[in-house]
């Protein structure tokens, strides 16, 4: 996984998601989910890579960053939930992908018990 489309590709890939544009800068892609509308992605170029911001469980957070150099507190976010990672070829794509599913299913809608 190295560019902005494989990334936006596999987000959709997930059930009811959507692309959004919300900033006035158009580098800025952010993955949805459509009921609740939480962002569950964000990609964009920074430094002359694609990076990714995902949510994450405080419990891996510190796990993934030290595992890869490519994987940092999150850019513009919020530190201990969220990682910024920096597609430069060292974090393997299956990784990539399990840390992205693991943000949609933490920001997906909650099943009503009721």
């Amino acid at each position: 996984m190295q560019n902005r489309e494989e990334v936006v590709a596999f987000c959709m890939g997930f059930e009811a998601v959507y692309e959004d544009y919300p900033f006035d800068d158009w580098n800025w892609t952010i993955m949805r989910h459509k009921q609740n509308k939480k962002m569950f992605a964000a990609i964009y170029e920074r430094e002359g890579h694609i990076w990714i911001n995902v949510k994450c469980d405080p419990a891996i957070t510190y796990m993934w960053r030290s595992t890869y150099r490519a994987v940092v507190p999150a850019y513009h976010m919020n530190k201990t939930h969220w990682n910024s990672i920096i597609l430069d070829g060292t974090v393997p794509t299956m990784d990539i992908q399990n840390m992205i599913a693991d943000s949609f299913t933490l920001t997906k809608p909650k099943q009503n018990t009721k």
